[in-house]
């Protein structure tokens, strides 16, 4: 018997204000491997206004709607 394919279930997710398309369930660390990001430092992530500790991204389930501000730290002067 084959087994029934389902459609890929998507949510749309806010990062630095720009909308984005993500497949559910999508962790924030899930995330970042996808920009390419995960492994390096001097990053900071939030998630609606609320500081995400790098040692939560994995286990923290991205939802509809939510809105994630990513910074990068830079040098400089």
């Amino acid at each position: 018997m084959l087994a029934a394919s389902y459609p890929e279930q998507t949510m749309t997710i806010f990062l630095n204000n720009q909308a984005k398309e993500l497949s559910e369930p999508s962790s924030v660390s899930a995330l970042l491997q996808l920009l390419q990001l995960e492994q390096q430092r001097g990053i900071a992530v939030a998630v609606n206004d609320q500081v995400l500790p790098r040692s939560n991204w994995a286990s923290y389930l991205l939802q509809p709607n939510d809105r994630l501000t990513l910074i990068r730290a830079t040098q400089g002067g």
